[in-house]
């Protein structure tokens, strides 16, 4: 991972070890979720920390 605070579909593929058009529904699904909430998004691209906590990376998660 890079310093950068979004993920492009390529690095939520290669996290993930999936296809790539599968990435980009993943993509898809968390940035309109973030949408509804009100957050600007910016298509093909998912912000990171939103990404870590929605997937098993998350602070809050237990194992």
């Amino acid at each position: 991972m890079n310093g950068t605070n979004f993920m492009r579909v390529e690095e939520v593929a290669e996290e993930l070890n999936i296809s790539k058009s599968y990435a980009y529904k993943i993509v898809q699904m968390l940035n309109a979720e973030l949408k509804e909430k009100g957050i600007l998004t910016i298509s093909g691209r998912v912000n990171r920390k939103y990404f870590m906590e929605r997937t098993c990376y998350g602070t809050d998660r237990k194992e």
